[in-house]
């Protein structure tokens, strides 16, 4: 066996197989990635679509967005329970994962 077979891991202090280091890293990568669930318990992703489930006054606006309002293209941010998206009136509207249903 050579020096190549086996990779330093700097987080355990130890000498792993290339293989390890492999599954070791996309683990990593899957634990990064923030899980997202609406009001029901679906799993929302990048561009879904999500229909309002309550009124919401919108803050620094007079308007209300009404319930059973259909939300297009929403953008997950890096918390688990905000959606950003854009509605035809409001830009830059960020909504609770709580007040959000699939469509």
């Amino acid at each position: 066996m050579s020096d190549d077979d086996y990779v330093y891991d700097e987080a355990t202090g130890e000498w792993i197989s290339p293989a390890e280091a492999k599954a070791k890293a996309a683990a990593g990568a899957s634990a990064d990635e923030v899980e997202v669930r609406d009001s029901v318990g679906n799993r929302l992703a990048d561009g879904d679509s999500v229909v309002l489930i309550k009124d919401l006054k919108v803050k620094g606006t007079t308007q209300t967005l009404r319930r059973g309002t259909v939300i297009k293209s929403i953008r997950l941010t890096g918390d688990a329970q905000e959606v950003d998206c854009r509605h035809e009136t409001i830009r830059g509207l960020v909504l609770r994962a709580e007040f959000l249903r699939k469509h």
